[in-house]
């Protein structure tokens, strides 16, 4: 949005007069008040991707809550703040159920929903098949990061790969950074890329950066189990971020990333 002071009068004639107390979080976000509530202001090509992917989290029963939207218009989406305490287990066993219930919700398609994962953009075109949405995607990242070769291999099994079942709508980003421990003792998504896919691809980028509790997991199961062999395809599934981390910062992720492909080639 360009300069501290061209972002804030935007603001200011989004949310009305009285735009006070803004403090940066990172990236393009920031916190400030405004007409007696905290929020949370974020700029950039992907907002509106993101606030409809909220509207779609946001309407699933049982699924785990979410900022509401105040505003969404090209380059800039304010959502409510989320006040935060300190993670507890009973909080992780709620995350388990309600990743289980969002996951189990009827969703149609393989792919659609956002164009953009953090920063870095991807192709939101629905495909036929779970092996046609992910072989397109990976191979079309893969080639970004040069690293086609190794991911081809991996394309031409996915139909023996991947899992049976529908696709679920998927969170899409989902890393502990993208979980909130709310003060209300809910666990809470924000910054979503919302598409169609396998169930276990959150639980996988879920893992990525950190480990899943045994009793998130159990949780999660006792609601929706897995199909048998989940642990065998963890690294199938985190080869998607690993893509992504890849191009968006190169370094050890594109090693990640290679020997995530050539475990499944």
């Amino acid at each position: 949005m360009g300069s501290s002071g061209c972002w804030r009068q935007r603001l200011t004639e989004a949310l009305g007069p009285g735009v006070g107390a803004v403090s940066p979080l990172g990236g393009r976000a920031c916190r400030l008040s405004a007409g007696g509530r905290q929020l949370v202001a974020k700029w950039g090509d992907g907002v509106l991707d993101e606030a409809e992917g909220l509207r779609r989290l946001a309407a699933v029963p049982g699924a785990p809550p979410v900022p509401a939207v105040v505003l969404a218009e090209p380059g800039l989406l304010v959502t409510t703040w989320v006040g935060q305490a300190r993670r507890t287990d009973r909080q992780e066993e709620a995350l388990g159920r309600m990743l289980a219930h969002l996951h189990d919700a009827p969703w149609l398609e393989w792919g659609g929903g956002s164009s953009f994962i953090g920063d870095c953009e991807v192709d939101g075109s629905v495909a036929g098949d779970g092996a046609g949405f992910y072989g397109g995607r990976l191979l079309e990242l893969a080639r970004r990061c040069a690293l086609q070769g190794d991911v081809e291999p991996v394309v031409a099994r996915l139909p023996e790969l991947l899992p049976p079942g529908r696709p679920s709508l998927l969170h899409g980003d989902l890393w502990w950074g993208n979980v909130l421990w709310g003060a209300d003792d809910r666990p809470w998504l924000i910054d979503p890329s919302v598409h169609g896919g396998h169930r276990e691809e959150d639980l996988a980028m879920l893992a990525l950066f950190g480990a899943v509790p045994p009793r998130l997991r159990r949780a999660y199961g006792e609601v929706a189990p897995l199909e048998p062999g989940w642990e065998e395809r963890v690294a199938l599934f985190q080869l998607y971020p690993l893509l992504v981390h890849s191009i968006l910062f190169g370094g050890s992720y594109r090693q990640q990333a290679r020997a995530a492909a050539r475990r499944y080639a």
